[in-house]
């Protein structure tokens, strides 16, 4: 991935231009470790994180509260103001990349490459999958198909976000754990573009090991967010406790076989089995998943790529999916409930 927008740093490795749509917690996080290793980054963002960001740069808390703040970055809401990049980072959810799709093309020179940094299955997933559902569009995550057309799957790499950040005031993001962001090319290839990105994630202290099938290892961060994060919305518990709770143990069992057996009749097998990724889960211990604080917050629940896109599949696979429909359902009607009220739910101590 050469590009003429390059240029070199003091140790003679080309510097990338990266633009991050998006400063929440994993775009302010990923920004700002970049560019703290020197890498040319712009942030596209909006009102309270524009102003901050331009005015003092981002500032990273780490878990021992020593913080670094990278002031060598740019901040805009203008997309042609940014200009070309060599990376596009989108670290938005997958139900808000639909209304950033007419612009992100502004950011594109010839061989500029994009990391989607969604939970959930993808929307480019059938690109280059092979088999009788090749270049199938999956319409629970791109409904008109805006998405593929304006930010083209050739341009894409796939990447799955391990760690944990948030965003704690304008331009301050804390980290909490993790650095793993496995990439892979959609087809499977070692590619130099890929081969790039890494480096450059490396050297900004990240992990991002190359993987040969990147659709496996989406498939087994998905198992646990398509289960954990509804029932906890629903059920406004912690992971610990869903776990640990016998009726939502065996719920999530369920959940998570009938979403096997769609990732099986797609080709994926996975690397842990089912009580293993339960008992993952439960160690976390009382941690509130992000649905659950969407909801807390007033925030939509981020359901169709997480939980409505593996229905979407079963019905591709002719797989049924009944524990998965139910909470689907419930967690659909409770987003809308919300909406309609501009309203949060939250579980409080009662005064009595």
């Amino acid at each position: 991935m050469t590009s003429n927008v390059a240029c070199a740093d003091t140790y003679g490795k080309a510097v990338m231009k990266i633009a991050i749509v998006g400063a929440g917690g994993i775009g302010g996080f990923v920004g700002a470790k970049l560019a703290l290793a020197g890498e040319d980054v712009t942030f596209i963002v909006r009102g309270a994180n524009l102003e901050a960001i331009g005015a003092r740069g981002i500032k990273l808390v780490s878990q021992d509260g020593t913080a670094q703040v990278a002031t060598n970055v740019r901040a805009t809401n203008n997309y042609k103001e940014a200009g070309p990049q060599d990376l596009v980072i989108l670290a938005l959810k997958a139900h808000q990349v639909e209304a950033v799709a007419n612009d992100v093309p502004d950011l594109f020179g010839p061989e500029t490459v994009v990391l989607p940094m969604q939970n959930g299955i993808p929307y480019w997933y059938f690109h280059q999958h092979g088999g009788e559902l090749a270049g199938k569009r999956v319409e629970s995550v791109d409904p008109t198909g805006l998405i593929a057309a304006k930010i083209p799957a050739e341009r894409v790499l796939g990447c799955v976000v391990y760690p944990a950040s948030e965003l704690v005031a304008p331009g301050v993001v804390m980290h909490i754990e993790g650095e793993r962001f496995p990439l892979g090319e959609l087809d499977g290839s070692d590619s130099e573009r890929v081969r790039r990105v890494a480096d450059v994630f490396v050297r900004a202290g990240l992990k991002a090991p190359v993987l040969d099938n990147i659709r496996a290892e989406i498939w087994l961060k998905l198992w646990g967010n398509l289960t954990f994060n509804p029932i906890s919305a629903l059920a406004h518990s912690t992971l610990v406790d869903i776990c640990q709770f016998p009726l939502t143990r065996e719920l999530a069992a369920n959940m998570m076989s009938e979403a096997q057996a769609v990732a099986n009749k797609l080709g994926i097998e996975f690397r842990v089995t089912l009580e293993k990724r339960i008992a993952g889960a439960e160690k976390v211990g009382k941690h509130k998943t992000s649905m659950l604080q969407d909801v807390e917050a007033g925030r939509s629940p981020e359901i169709d790529a997480l939980v409505g896109s593996v229905i979407e599949l079963g019905r591709l696979t002719k797989t049924p999916t009944p524990h998965i429909d139910t909470v689907y359902a419930l967690v659909k009607l409770l987003g809308r409930a919300m909406d309609e009220k501009h309203g949060h739910v939250r579980l409080t101590p009662s005064m009595h």
